[in-house]
């Protein structure tokens, strides 16, 4: 971090023009520690505003995409609130799914989810439907990004749920969330699978 601010006001976050990709093990866990700081740093007013664009971004692409269910996530950690989104989906037709986490090492299982409907939080401090209705994974998932790179990469908080739910077949459509400050440089691992799109407030990537 170099101490400097973006034009938004919020910390700047290197870019792939302006530092040599993060490769190493050490170095992206450094980076992940930068980007959690600089997102919690982001203006609290300008968050409200920016959720709400990303969210008419994500009402178009789904519209684009003729999605008709769609997994969400529950924002933790400063991950951009797209409540008031969801609600209107759900309101479009379009059904929801909250991702579970029931092994370490497996896939995200998805629980059908009504906004409002009674919470709790799981094993891992994630708030999860009160009464779980498992189905298959949706077709498409909202994938909340802690950084991302112009490959369309996500840098996620290093526990590879995401990866895996993506290697399986047949493989959803998804669209990154994140905030566009986040943007950083990094390379993709082998295991990495880029993502069909971002949305950040700026529009889609």
């Amino acid at each position: 971090m170099n101490g400097e601010n973006d034009a938004n006001g919020g910390p700047r976050i290197p870019r792939e023009t302006a530092a040599p990709p993060v490769q190493t093990p050490d170095a992206k866990a450094l980076l992940r520690q930068a980007l959690l700081g600089a997102r919690r740093a982001l203006h609290a007013g300008s968050r409200t505003t920016w959720d709400a664009q990303i969210g008419a971004h994500v009402r178009a692409w789904c519209a684009q995409r003729h999605v008709t269910d769609l997994g969400v996530y529950w924002p933790l950690r400063g991950e951009p609130d797209l409540s008031a989104s969801y609600a209107e989906l759900a309101r479009l037709g379009v059904a929801l799914w909250l991702p579970v986490v029931l092994e370490r090492d497996a896939p995200l299982r998805f629980a059908a989810w009504t906004p409002g409907e009674a919470m709790h939080k799981d094993h891992m401090g994630i708030a999860v439907p009160e009464k779980l209705r498992f189905g298959p994974t949706p077709s498409a998932l909202l994938v909340p990004c802690l950084g991302f790179n112009v490959g369309k990469f996500r840098l996620g908080y290093g526990g590879g749920f995401y990866d895996r739910t993506l290697a399986l077949s047949p493989r959803p459509l998804t669209l990154g969330i994140a905030y566009a400050a986040l943007a950083a440089a990094f390379d993709g691992q082998a295991h990495d699978i880029a993502l069909d799109d971002i949305a950040t407030e700026a529009g889609l990537i």
